[in-house]
């Protein structure tokens, strides 16, 4: 991407930018997630810091996980649902989202239409952790988070 020039969304009203490539979130086997999409719109040193854009499309979800860092997201497309340490919320057009370091999460879309949201996190941060049987346990001792969880 050129640091000196806009980068636009395409005329058609879709979710991408020129010359932003559109990345698998994972790969596939690697954690468990539903039909979610990863752009990396700013990664630049002296930033110290990355801004992505997540897309989940309907039906879709991210993993159920937790970093030793903090997610600071907006939500830029849609709507959908969102599971953030033990409250599941609501997610409109607009919202905020911190996800504090070290807190379980995970981000769903509807049935009907995609959830859109860029992310903004530490360019060098540590990796996921994923939930063992225990943290999966006390995740789903709440009825409304076990009914919000895939995993």
């Amino acid at each position: 991407m050129s640091p000196h020039r806009p980068h636009r969304p395409p005329d058609e009203g879709g979710f991408g930018w020129d010359e932003v490539d559109v990345m698998a979130y994972k790969q596939e086997g690697e954690a468990p997630f539903r039909h979610v999409t990863r752009q990396v719109l700013f990664d630049h040193p002296e930033l110290a810091c990355q801004l992505r854009y997540f897309e989940v499309a309907p039906g879709g979800h991210t993993t159920l996980e937790r970093h030793e860092h903090v997610h600071a997201v907006m939500v830029v497309r849609g709507r959908g649902r969102a599971l953030v340490g033990d409250a599941v919320h609501e997610l409109a057009l607009n919202d905020l989202v911190q996800v504090p370091a070290s807190t379980w999460h995970q981000f769903r879309a509807p049935d009907d239409e995609p959830l859109g949201f860029l992310c903004l996190v530490n360019a060098e941060r540590d990796r996921p952790q994923l939930p063992g049987v225990s943290d999966l346990a006390a995740l789903r001792s709440d009825p409304e988070r076990a009914r919000f969880i895939r995993h």
